[in-house]
Parts: structure tokens; sequence; C-alpha cells
């Protein structure tokens, strides 16, 4: 599904991710883990095509580290951003729309509480629900591999079992996710295997058990 190999990213002079090589399998759920300022939203930003990076990154066998943007997002990529980036003053059914699918009925079945509020205003929506809708979004646009940049952040930990349970109905139907996060708890929870990221750099992986017991080995 993704492959990156010796990846780079940079915002300018040095480099912010340092030669990642990284994998994520057909219906994987795979999270990558790290501390604030570990290169985990970069190396999302750089598989979506929005940094300068150096290295190679294939999708479904496909060379993509030259492919704009949208050619990414339109061989099947998606990504639900760092701070949700809704449109707070549209709502919940025109952030759904804005994207230009119509299938909404598919997004209210992984999301019925959204299929409650479609016409609130999504700016006055709970943190949580605001979550959803960010997810919700990036389903809209039908993607193969599913990108989520902390989805717990900031949520109430009955919040976040809410999330856990979305982010398994998402596995349910075929989409393969790579997610950054911070929250041992979900991510034990939803992944098969873990990279841990520190100072730019892969530092382990494996499966959930073994990442889980090397880091208590070292407290």
């Amino acid at each position: 599904m993704l492959k990156v190999e010796e990846l780079y990213a940079s915002y300018g002079k040095g480099d912010v991710i340092k030669g990642i090589n990284l994998e994520v399998l057909g219906g994987e759920t795979v999270a990558v883990l790290g501390p604030n300022g570990a290169g985990k939203t970069t190396l999302l930003k750089a598989i979506c095509g929005l940094v300068k990076t150096r290295g190679k990154i294939f999708f479904n066998g496909r060379e993509i580290s030259k492919l704009k943007t949208n050619e990414r997002i339109a061989l099947g990529i998606a990504i639900s951003p760092e701070g949700r980036r809704i449109f707070p003053k549209m709502s919940v059914r025109d952030n759904l729309l804005i994207t230009g699918s119509k299938k909404l009925d598919e997004i209210y079945e992984i999301f019925p509480r959204l299929k409650e509020r479609e016409d609130q205003i999504a700016g006055t929506l709970s943190g949580g629900e605001q979550q959803m809708l960010s997810i919700a979004r990036a389903l809209m646009l039908k993607p193969k591999l599913l990108l989520l940049d902390e989805p717990s952040f900031g949520l109430a930990p009955i919040v976040i079992e809410t999330i856990s349970d979305v982010i398994r109905k998402i596995k349910e139907r075929g989409v393969s996710i790579l997610m950054v996060e911070q929250n041992l708890s979900l991510v034990a929870d939803v992944a098969d295997r873990i990279y841990v990221l520190s100072g730019g750099e892969i530092v382990d992986s494996g499966s959930v058990g073994d990442v889980m017991n090397n880091k208590l080995r070292l407290l």
C-alpha cells in the first residue's frame, strides 16, 4: 500500500525528518508515536506532498514522490489534519459536501452523530464532534489510505473511546490507516504495528506488544 524509503523532509534549512523507512500494508492500521517536535506531522505532510522532500514514496507500487498533492489525493490518499481544519461557519452537511462527493449516507453509517447534527454550524460542535467531522470529510474522498494527525488531541477519555470505535469501523471497510498519536491507550487499542519517532528518526518499530514492552524496559 504505502512504502517510504530514506525519506527526508524540511521547511527550509535543516531536515525535520531524517532518512525514514516506513511501510503500511493493505488493511493495516499503523501508528507513529513520538513527543511534540519529533516530526510526526511533517511525516504526514511529506506523504501528502505538502513539504519539500528527498527520498522515495510509493503508493500501491507507484512512486509518487514527485506528484502534486491533488494528484496524490486522486490516487486515494486523504488526511484528517492537525487542528481538524473544519469550516466553522458552515453546517456539518456543507463541510462534507465541499469535497465534491454526494455520498453522505455511507458516512452517516459510520458517524450517526453527524447525521443528527447535519444542519448544525460546525463551529458549535463539541471537540469530539469536530474531530469526527474532520475524519468524515476525509472519508468523503473515498481514500484507500487515511492519514490521521493526532485524532485524540484535546479530547476527554470517554470521547477518545468513541474515536477508537470510529477507527475500527473505518478499518473494517478496508481502508488502510496511518495515524500519528501520543495517546498510548488509543494506539494500543487500534494499531497493528507501531513506529516510534524521535528527533526526526525512527528509533523503534514492531508490533504493539513489542514496542510497548521496549518502552516499559526503558522506564
